[in-house]
């Protein structure tokens, strides 16, 4: 609308839920009058922690630790992690765990994942999926590539699956008792923990969600003197991780820290179907590292050469797409982030003061993965632990069960249709051309103009009900085209006028035909 009827809306006035928006706040990072903020949930976790029923326990992502004490007047990079679980413990959590424990769980599952890929050729490259936006943003951009994600959950989630399915049974707790707070860099996350997939029986892995920027907020409100504070550890068994696990929060981070559990890879034990690993193996992929927005490298992984690539930033992610698209490029893994510099220059950080400070804030990271006393997973005794006492091994039916997941195609725009030609006889032949964003880039929009020219130039407009609809769910066979409910995949422009001859239009004469014929008598 024009005037004093504007309105700042997503397009159609639909919500944020149903449209192209992929939740990864850089909007508001970027917004040069801050006009755009993120919206604050603290007061949800204030009545949580104030709840008597509720247990509430925390996890910190590792690009936070880096970041939040840019707030207090740290430098950017500076480590605070002791800091920040002393600050939540005061405010009344009553557990804090590491979310680069369930990083090293993801390596775990992810390496089993990508070994088995590569030795059978399948749906390679394997994309990471631990960035929510980058998952939804492939799932409407690019759907016939969703079977290429992996199937890990991201850490968040797999540190509450295993929070509320085993966790809480331990602490003889309900799952629904169990209330399981995020602290992340980034607002995706927001969405992803809304996400169905992760609601099993209806009960969340994770409950709520805080940026870095609501922690610091609730720090402050509660008075507490972050610069005086003493540091303080995480809880066991989720507050014990290897530096593999530390690095997930830069970009080239996820990478390298399946790098590292591959190239231990010493195949995979006959009996059990668990990778086996060695001892003396590679640890650093500087090929990985750095912050430029496109990196590749071949690298030895056992005896084969593995091609890589790592992407931050969605433009960068559909540049190099289309070029695998086109056979111009051929990787084994791709890693990709939405956020520039990846989780560490997350929308929910502080506000970078200058060029320089999320490599300030990954170079932190790197300094604690360099001295930590563990810098692979599948080293972590912890997390040995863990699948000992309940999820069997690396890729088992409890792993997949806790730990993976599904994703499919988004549809551009839910529920929506519109009416081109509305026939008007009793029983019209019913035409629907799917427009979602996937068949629309593949030529959709020609296919159904040239429909709506061929049923007016044979005079059957009242005869055929042709509409425009959002999405029928096959978009890695698109353009996609409904006749009376009969689904015609892989339509090209051209192949419209096969569609019109032989299904339409012998459909349309025959009801004219029979709206023709004189009615029966009894």
């Amino acid at each position: 609308h024009r005037g004093s009827k504007a309105k700042v809306v997503p397009a159609f006035g639909k919500n944020m839920a149903e449209v192209e928006c992929v939740n990864c706040g850089q909007c508001a990072a970027v917004c040069p009058t801050g006009a755009i903020v993120v919206k604050s949930e603290v007061d949800m976790a204030w009545k949580a922690i104030s709840d008597p029923k509720k247990f509430v326990i925390a996890q910190i992502a590792p690009a936070v630790r880096v970041a939040v004490g840019e707030a207090f007047s740290l430098p950017p990079g500076e480590v605070a992690t002791g800091k920040v679980v002393a600050a939540m413990r005061r405010m009344g959590f009553r557990q804090i765990f590491d979310t680069c424990f369930a990083a090293d769980l993801t390596v775990m599952e992810e390496a089993h994942e990508f070994i088995k890929r590569l030795e059978s050729g399948d749906h390679l490259p394997q994309f990471t999926s631990c960035c929510p936006a980058w998952v939804k943003f492939a799932e409407q951009f690019y759907p016939d590539m969703v079977s290429n994600l992996s199937s890990c959950r991201s850490p968040q989630q797999m540190f509450g699956s295993v929070a509320k399915g085993y966790y809480a049974r331990e602490l003889g707790i309900p799952p629904e008792d169990l209330y399981v707070v995020s602290v992340m860099p980034c607002t995706a996350k927001k969405f992803e923990a809304k996400r169905p997939e992760f609601s099993p029986s209806g009960v969340p892995d994770v409950d709520l969600v805080l940026t870095t920027q609501e922690i610091i907020h609730m720090i402050e409100e509660s008075g507490i003197s972050f610069e005086s504070v003493e540091p303080e550890a995480f809880d066991v068994p989720f507050g014990f991780a290897s530096g593999a696990g530390v690095i997930f929060g830069a970009t080239g981070g996820v990478a390298e820290a399946v790098l590292r559990a591959a190239a231990g890879s010493a195949g995979q034990n006959g009996a059990s179907g668990a990778l086996e690993y060695r001892e003396a193996v590679q640890v650093n992929f500087n090929q990985v590292r750095g912050m430029a927005g496109f990196r590749e490298a071949c690298v030895k992984v056992g005896d084969r050469e593995v091609r890589l690539a790592v992407v931050n930033g969605l433009g960068n992610a559909r540049s190099l797409l289309e070029a695998i698209k086109r056979g111009e490029a051929r990787y084994d893994l791709v890693e990709v982030m939405a956020c520039p510099g990846g989780c560490v220059g997350g929308a929910g950080q502080p506000v970078a003061s200058g060029a320089g400070v999320r490599e300030a804030r990954a170079k932190g990271l790197y300094r604690v993965d360099r001295s930590g006393p563990i810098r692979r997973s599948q080293d972590n005794p912890f997390i040995a632990s863990v699948y000992a006492k309940w999820l069997d091994q690396p890729g088992s039916h409890k792993a997949h069960e806790a730990l993976h997941t599904s994703y499919c195609p988004r549809r551009r725009i839910a529920g929506e249709e519109i009416e081109l030609l509305a026939g008007r006889c009793a029983k019209p032949v019913d035409v629907g051309v799917c427009v979602g964003t996937s068949c629309y880039l593949k030529g959709s929009y020609a296919v159904l103009k040239n429909l709506v020219d061929l049923v007016e130039a044979s005079g059957l407009a009242d005869r055929v009900n042709l509409h425009a609809a959002f999405c029928f769910e096959n978009c890695d066979k698109g353009p996609s085209v409904s006749v009376d409910g009969e689904l015609i995949s892989g339509v090209t422009p051209e192949r419209a006028a096969w569609i019109f001859e032989t299904l339409i239009k012998p459909r349309a004469l025959g009801q004219a035909e029979h709206d023709a014929a004189p009615a029966r008598r009894d």
